[in-house]
């Protein structure tokens, strides 16, 4: 009998190192999650302005990092799909854990004429060491809350 309750002291020893070895890579996690965010871009409103369509962007940085820059190159089509404008749009600086809007207008271009936004890359992304072009563009997520599509 006493042989056997060691064997299930050893068993149970056994079962805690590998459930300290199995929660170990998610207690890294957070540590990966903070610079691994998701940046979340919002298209939020479009408005005439004159003879261009204001554009409103809601840039939430809520569990990330600062941003001294967010530069990103962005293409409106049409509501046939055809690209009609590009335009380069820096949307930083983003502090961490903080949300903002930036405007900027599509000179040229009606709102009801645009019925998508593609973010087509990221240009420039500088913030902490694990900043980089292709780091920003995999945290970002698109959405809208406009009758015109956005995406990347």
């Amino acid at each position: 009998m006493r042989g056997g309750s060691g064997i299930g002291r050893g068993t149970g020893a056994a079962l805690l190192l590998v459930a300290a070895a199995s929660a170990a890579p998610a207690q890294e996690s957070p540590k990966t999650g903070a610079t691994g965010a998701p940046l979340r871009i919002e298209l939020n409103r479009l408005e005439p302005a004159g003879e261009a369509c204001r554009t409103y962007m809601l840039v939430d940085n809520g569990r990330g990092p600062a941003l001294k820059s967010l530069k990103v190159d962005l293409f409106a089509f049409d509501t046939e799909g055809v690209a009609q404008k590009r335009l380069a749009v820096e949307l930083g600086p983003v502090q961490e854990k903080k949300t903002v809007v930036r405007l900027f207008d599509f000179a040229g271009l009606s709102c009801p004429k645009i019925g998508r936004i593609l973010l087509n890359d990221v240009l420039a992304c500088e913030g902490n060491a694990e900043a980089s072009r292709e780091s920003c563009l995999e945290r970002i997520e698109t959405t809208t809350k406009t009758p015109a599509a956005f995406d990347r």
